[in-house]
């Protein structure tokens, strides 16, 4: 099977989150499984500044806003994807600084629509001809918003292939306005609020869930959320109606780059079968130090409560804010926290850091070695997500035996198992579970570990079944797989 994997960021090339990681080491993984396949990406200026050697492989015109745009595209070298790797190239859609999506001073580029456009426009044209490659995808494989018109050009396409579009966070949808809707030329058919109008503008995520022959999210769980009221964010009764498309496939993680035992930013390797509890410790030891701990040997048998990512609402860093004070002050807890967002945020930790630098120990930005000591380091992950269609950290901390404590929602659910009596009990539990997005639920959470982590038997037990827990990508390839071939007969 022929597989192109059409996104807007692949990671180590051009990455802002988890939909980079994914469409790096997915592709691996079907690789191996024995596909051919290969990525697309638009041809950012960083990303052609990556580039050492690149192939011309064709021009086409593309319809844009108002003007047609002469499209290159380019086959690359390069090895970063373990995958041949391809790029649309229109330099005044996308040569420029920033991320993908945003100018360097954080707000997003004017023209989105349109690059994002004729990115889709062109990758159907190429997926639905040999022509210019000498090479016909089975099945597209397309991922976001960013993506989301490419089902609907296929659709138009005379010998089309399959296509599969994946949300990997339907909060981010894609939403423009009727005067771009006009601009770029698209069908008049599509302003319905049974195809692409949505709201009174037009959602290129929602012309994918129209107009895709599968729909997928990146775990079972939410996508049974995303068909709530609650969590729909307006494409709750769309999710119903195409419920026959649409499934549920676990994100895995790349265990060659996440793996204590091979981890070369670690520096005391260990495995749930040799060296694990000496291995934490050292690495722990490690930690305390590099961040800077008066005493890491006084602090080496007491909790230490981890946490990466964005300093944002939806990851529930404004339920962890009102009750680090009450640990600091009745505990003997310490925090380590990395990770960055809104500016209020990181302010609040600031403070609290700088009254109680001896135990909480804050960096703001990040750093890919101290996330890999932190997962390695801390006993006890923080993932109060309010939601998380998958989540990634928490499969780290699994892995590295770092039990995590989750809202149960989403991928998070998914992944963790309780550790109440009964789960204690039969040998399946994997970290701590709370329910409602509150302060004080995430609080009686952190108390539940804090109980178990004396009960030394107790506490290792249930870290070597999160250690031995298989979240690889090898499992959701397979499963991938499966749709694909369903796809094409």
């Amino acid at each position: 099977m022929k597989i192109l994997f059409a996104a807007s960021e692949a990671y180590p090339i051009i990455k802002t989150g988890g939909l980079g990681d994914v469409v790096y080491s997915l592709p691996r993984a079907l690789h191996d499984e024995g596909m051919d396949v290969r990525v697309i990406l638009p041809a950012y200026r960083s990303v052609l500044e990556k580039m050492p050697h690149i192939h011309v492989a064709g021009w086409m015109e593309v319809t844009g806003a108002g003007q047609t745009h002469s499209v290159r595209i380019l086959e690359t070298t390069d090895d970063h994807l373990g995958v041949p790797l391809m790029l649309v190239d229109v330099a005044s859609l996308f040569d420029r600084p920033g991320n993908p999506y945003q100018h360097p001073e954080g707000y997003n580029w004017h023209d989105n629509a349109e690059r994002f456009t004729v990115f889709s426009r062109a990758v159907a044209q190429l997926a639905s001809s040999s022509e210019l490659l000498d090479w016909k995808p089975d099945v597209v494989h397309c991922h976001d918003w960013q993506t989301g018109l490419i089902p609907a050009f296929l659709s138009r396409q005379l010998e089309a292939p399959k296509n599969v579009f994946t949300i990997h966070n339907l909060s981010y949808s894609g939403i423009f306005s009727h005067e771009d809707f006009v601009k770029l030329e698209l069908r008049q058919e599509w302003w319905s609020s049974h195809s692409m109008e949505f709201f009174g503008n037009f959602s290129m995520l929602k012309a994918a869930l129209i107009f895709a022959d599968q729909v997928t999210t990146v775990s079972p769980n939410y996508a049974s959320e995303i068909r709530t009221p609650g969590q729909g964010y307006g494409f709750d009764g769309i999710l119903r109606s195409i419920s026959h498309k649409l499934s549920g496939i676990l994100n895995g993680i790349d265990d060659q780059v996440w793996n204590p035992q091979t981890d070369t930013y670690l520096p005391h390797k260990y495995s749930v079968d040799r060296n694990y509890l000496a291995g934490k410790r050292k690495n722990k030891e490690a930690l305390l130090n590099k961040l800077g701990a008066k005493d890491a040997q006084s602090m080496l048998d007491k909790p230490l409560l981890g946490l990466i990512g964005r300093l944002v609402e939806q990851k529930g860093i404004d339920l962890l804010l009102p009750i680090i004070s009450h640990f600091v002050e009745h505990t003997t807890v310490s925090f380590v926290i990395l990770g960055s967002g809104e500016k209020h945020y990181e302010e609040a930790l600031q403070y609290l850091a700088e009254q109680h630098p001896d135990r909480i120990f804050l960096t703001i930005g990040y750093s890919e070695e101290l996330a890999h000591g932190i997962e390695a380091g801390a006993d006890v992950f923080l993932m109060p997500s309010r939601f998380e269609p998958c989540g990634l950290n928490q499969l780290y901390s699994l892995k590295y035996g770092t039990l995590p404590i989750v809202h149960n929602v989403g991928g998070l659910a998914d992944t963790v198992m309780d550790a109440n009596e009964e789960n204690l009990e039969n040998g399946t539990a994997t970290g701590f579970i709370f329910n409602e997005p509150t302060p004080i639920a995430l609080q009686h959470a952190i108390d539940k570990a804090l109980t178990l982590y004396p009960q030394t038997n107790q506490w290792r037990k249930v870290m070597r079944t999160a250690m031995r827990e298989n979240f690889s990508w090898d499992l959701s390839a397979k499963k991938y797989q499966e749709l694909y071939q369903q796809l094409i007969g």
